[in-house]
């Protein structure tokens, strides 16, 4: 099972705008994305390494200096876990700064990341 310093390092790469280092924490054959934001009822859903690498990617397309603060302590149950975090960042489209509280929760697989489905506060 992943460890609470896996997930360290997976908030690093997001921080270092390190996609290969994300893909690294991802499933190499079974993974899915669902991200905070799009029309479905699970955001956007990225399933395959090539459609999770494109929605890791899309995050710094629309905030360049997104970072995350991680808030709280991670936990795991079985093979899933959860974490929580403070994004921060200045949306490209408009030039507003965002600051919201979100989390993550993930199912594990053979150590690796097979779904992470991501969640964070919007304004109305």
């Amino acid at each position: 099972m992943p460890t609470k310093e896996f997930l360290a390092t997976f908030t690093q790469a997001w921080n270092e705008a390190d996609v290969d280092a994300l893909m690294d924490h991802f499933h190499d054959k079974d993974c899915s994305f669902f991200t905070s934001v799009g029309f479905d009822v699970e955001g956007t859903k990225c399933v395959g390494r090539e459609e999770v690498r494109k929605g890791c990617e899309s995050l710094y397309v629309g905030y360049p200096d997104a970072h995350f603060e991680a808030v709280g302590e991670d936990f795991f149950s079985g093979d899933r876990g959860c974490s929580e975090w403070i994004f921060t960042g200045t949306r490209k489209a408009d030039g507003k700064k965002v600051k919201v509280r979100g989390c993550d929760v993930y199912t594990f697989k053979d150590e690796r990341i097979c779904i992470k489905n991501s969640m964070r506060k919007q304004e109305p």
